[in-house]
């Protein structure tokens, strides 16, 4: 091979060591491992769950050895904010990432091979890292789309509720038929916060894990003030009332917002597109006429 071929190969290499020693590098990784299968069946642990150690046997034991815990939560908690997307599971994103990187590095190290440019040499490492990282952009982009679209739901569910509660129903009554009438992430959320309610979770514990899924800001002051409701005894009636006409007036703030918004954004592709086309029509015949009658 020659130098620039070894030069490419190395560099590589070097973005997968990187990464390699990133999984690896973890600390108390190996203890915990040991640490589990030391006390298996001697007596019950309690495991943090989205640690790759609450994971089974089988094929994700690889995973568990290369992946560190921080990995994994980030990748949960990505997964979580989208709703778990398409049944996709931590284990299949945490695959995912492993066979986008060695699918991009097998091509580089193929290209370099081929005696490519060195451009080349400097993108192959920086494609590995971005292959390995794509599944979760793509996961925290559809995660923004769930929690805009939450947002945007969020007004409409709690003047159904504050009409049901008006009617005579109570609040966890009015949650369910919301739920049940609603469609999108934010009925599937309520739905999901009834159940848990349902199987003995206390009320403030599920609307805490509402929140912490959802991880939408209106959503977690609605909550608080249910909480805060709860704890004073305070109408729930008024409570449901005031946060309705709260989020309504932030919805249509927001919307103005983005409509204040989009002359800005139409500038640049305006003088992009439109400038130079405008400068050749009016410039155009002015230049033209000054070169014919200097010749």
């Amino acid at each position: 091979m020659t130098p620039a071929v070894l030069f490419g190969v190395a560099a590589v290499a070097a973005a997968i060591g990187g990464l390699t020693y990133t999984a690896l590098g973890t600390s108390g990784r190996a203890l915990a491992i040991a640490r589990r299968n030391l006390t298996r069946g001697l007596a019950t642990t309690t495991v943090e769950v989205g640690s790759l150690e609450s994971r089974g046997s089988g094929s994700s034991a690889f995973l568990r050895i290369i992946t560190p815990d921080a990995e994994a939560r980030r990748a949960r908690r990505l997964l979580e904010v989208a709703g778990y997307p398409s049944g996709l599971t931590l284990t299949r994103v945490l695959w995912g990432k492993l066979v986008l990187a060695g699918a991009v590095a097998v091509v580089g190290l193929a290209l370099l091979a081929g005696g490519s440019g060195p451009l080349v040499w400097l993108l192959a490492p920086l494609a590995v890292i971005g292959a390995y990282r794509l599944p979760e952009a793509i996961l925290w982009s559809r995660g923004q789309e769930r929690q805009k679209t939450i947002t945007h739901e969020l007004p409409d569910v709690l003047d159904q509720m504050t009409i049901a509660v008006a009617a005579g129903l109570g609040f966890e009554a009015a949650l369910s038929r919301a739920a049940a009438n609603g469609k999108g992430p934010l009925a599937e959320e309520l739905s999901r916060t009834l159940h848990d309610v349902a199987v003995g979770r206390s009320r403030r514990d599920a609307y805490n894990a509402l929140v912490s899924r959802t991880d939408v800001p209106d959503l977690k002051r609605f909550v608080a003030a249910v909480n805060q409701a709860d704890a004073y005894g305070i109408a729930i009636a008024d409570v449901l009332k005031l946060q309705a006409a709260e989020m309504r007036v932030k919805r249509r703030q927001r919307a103005e917002e983005q409509a204040m918004k989009v002359p800005v954004k139409v500038n640049f592709p305006l003088m992009l597109c439109f400038l130079p086309a405008l400068l050749i029509t009016v410039v155009g015949p002015a230049v033209l006429g000054l070169i014919v009658s200097v010749g």
